[in-house]
């Protein structure tokens, strides 16, 4: 039942639409009258077929994506395409262009380290991550073999708000952490990919939106599996998919849709994400860590005056139904993630209980 569900703030897998999880409950066990579940319907069946091609169909109306762009659903998460992006798009002489905005955009440097040259287009270390300016006022070398982002870090609590011109130059951005959670101007990006276990489903499949004449840059010595070619050219199909986390993608893309598309779900977000950065700068007993400019509207990251309340924080929160709060374990602190299913009451009750825990040990 939905009343004994907790607000979970988990930055992934993390919390699905309820609308979804009941819906896939439903036909768990007899999907759309066919006598047998999703999970064991073969990838080359109608069935799956049906649900494979309605979830491309909702990423192209969801995110206005042309023709010329394929959309795959593979597998390896979203540290896969750390090495698949630079194995199929790395030029002979021409460096990739890499900004370091955290740990996620670090493990994809050192992968693409070991394809081909990298240059630092951009990197946050001085600040510990914690801001990231303005984007569009990079210096793009045309000569690069493509420059690459990750859009949010869940660690740090940062966001791209402003995109990189890269000219001629393919810009390929991580979003794994806040894909469809904001319009998007695809013309911008030649490859984007994202873990689908934060705003798109449950782990186990990677969406990736590529124009597809760049799949043709790949060397013939990159393995077979590890082509976007070879994934294009099959639909997804070449080997058998992550069927069920597909679906479940498919699900999540359609409760998108009938929440009114990006637009209504990007008003929402930012509705959520402006209350509780009012509430944290408001007070004296949380602290953001993000610079203002740059914050983000997926992962919402403070600390408190002592870890030993940031314990107790954690605690108590869980005991009245607000889980998921700790803080990577890197960087400590308190950490909130409200991705899209995220409700508008978990926030709100979020903000409750934090102003009840200053007043009482503030």
């Amino acid at each position: 039942m939905e009343s004994e569900r907790v607000f979970n703030f988990s930055a992934g897998p993390a919390t699905l639409p309820v609308e979804v999880m009941e819906k896939a409950q439903a036909e768990f066990v007899n999907f759309r009258g066919i006598g047998y579940g999703i999970a064991e319907a073969s990838h080359r069946s109608s069935a799956f077929e049906e649900v494979i091609d309605g979830a491309e169909a909702n990423v192209r109306k969801l995110l206005g994506v042309p023709d010329d762009y394929a959309i795959l659903f593979l597998q390896g998460g979203a540290s896969t395409q750390f090495a698949m992006v630079a194995m199929n798009l790395m030029l002979p002489g021409k460096p990739a262009l890499y900004a370091d905005t955290g740990a996620w955009a670090a493990k994809a440097v050192k992968e693409a380290k070991l394809f081909g040259e990298v240059t630092e287009l951009y990197s946050g270390a001085d600040s510990e991550f914690t801001h990231i300016g303005d984007a569009t006022q990079w210096a793009i070398d045309q000569e690069a073999s493509y420059a690459y982002i990750c859009s949010n870090n869940t660690i740090r609590g940062t966001q791209y708000h402003f995109f990189p011109d890269t000219g001629d130059i393919p810009l390929v951005a991580d979003m794994s952490s806040d894909i469809l959670s904001r319009r998007l101007d695809m013309s911008r990006f030649d490859l984007i990919f994202a873990g689908a276990q934060k705003n798109l489903g449950p782990a186990g499949v990677t969406l990736v939106i590529m124009k597809k004449e760049l799949a043709d840059r790949a060397a013939d010595t990159v393995p077979t599996m590890l082509k976007y070619s070879t994934h294009i050219d099959k639909h997804s199909l070449f080997n058998t998919p992550p069927c069920f986390s597909i679906y479940m993608v498919g699900l999540v893309l359609e409760w998108l849709v009938e929440t009114g598309g990006l637009e209504e779900i990007e008003t929402i977000n930012e509705t959520k994400s402006h209350a509780l950065y009012e509430f944290i700068d408001m007070s004296i007993f949380y602290q953001g860590t993000a610079e203002p400019g740059d914050r983000s509207k997926m992962n919402v990251t403070f600390r408190l005056p002592e870890e030993e309340l940031e314990a107790l924080f954690v605690k108590e929160a869980a005991a009245v139904g607000l889980t998921g709060l700790k803080g990577h374990r890197s960087v400590g602190g308190i950490r909130a993630s409200i991705y899209n299913a995220m409700p508008l009451a978990g926030v709100s009750t979020l903000i409750d209980f934090m102003a009840d825990f200053e007043e009482r040990h503030g």
